[in-house]
Formats: structure tokens, sequence, C-alpha cells
């Protein structure tokens, strides 16, 4: 089991990691002219590798200022340990998993794995709460 500190600092790895992947796709779909605009416009991806990283780090924005908000809350009060750093840890850890299952189109897995860290999320308010 990890620290809620620990899994904050994956995260931001795990956000990088989401991040580049969807530029590399992105700059092999569309080219290095199109990353160096304004992106006024956004062409459809026509790749699945492009699609899918841009889902997959939209996913993972949408779903990290609840574990930012849980981990800071818990390291705050001094709450942090016990139930909310197993909740953080199942979150990074299904969010890790995430990222390749979604790239690989891997059905209900990915669903799942998405539950597991909504899971997680539930089991830092608890803590938190409680």
């Amino acid at each position: 089991m990890m620290s809620e500190l620990t899994c904050l600092e994956l995260s931001v790895l795990l956000w990088v990691a989401h991040v580049l992947t969807q530029a590399i796709a992105a700059r092999a779909e569309f080219g290095d002219a199109y990353l160096f605009t304004p992106r006024d416009t956004q062409p459809e991806p026509k790749g699945l590798a492009c699609g899918r990283a841009t889902r997959a780090l939209g996913n993972y924005v949408e779903n990290y200022g609840p574990f930012i908000a849980m981990a800071l809350a818990l390291i705050a009060t001094g709450q942090g340990g016990g139930l909310g750093a197993v909740g953080a840890t199942i979150w990074i850890l299904a969010r890790i998993v995430y990222l390749p299952i979604y790239l690989m189109g891997v059905v209900y897995v990915r669903t799942a794995l998405w539950a597991i860290s909504v899971i997680g999320l539930l089991m830092m308010l608890y803590r938190l709460v409680v």
C-alpha cells in the first residue's frame, strides 16, 4: 500500500505519460505542422491510436480533479493512511493499467478499471468523512 502523497506524485507522472502518448499519436496522424499551431480547428482523428489516446487523456483529466481533491484533503487533515491510502493505491494502479488497456481497445476491462478507480475515490471520501 502506498501513501496518498506517493500516489499523488505518481499521478503527475501518469498525467505526463497520457500527454506524451496523445502528442506522439497526434504527431503521427497530423504531423509537426499541426502540433505547432494554436489548433483553432480540431481535425477528427482517422486512426485508432490518436482517437484512443485523446479520449484516454480526456478521461484521465475528468477523473484527476476528484483524486487530487481527495488526496490533498486527506493529507491536509492528517487523516491519511488506512482506507484512504488503500483507496489512493487502488485509484493509481487502476489508472496506470487503464491507459494501455484503452490504447489496445480491450472492451469491458477498460470500463471495469474505470469503475475500480471510482471505488478507490469513494474509499478515500469515506476515510475523509468518517
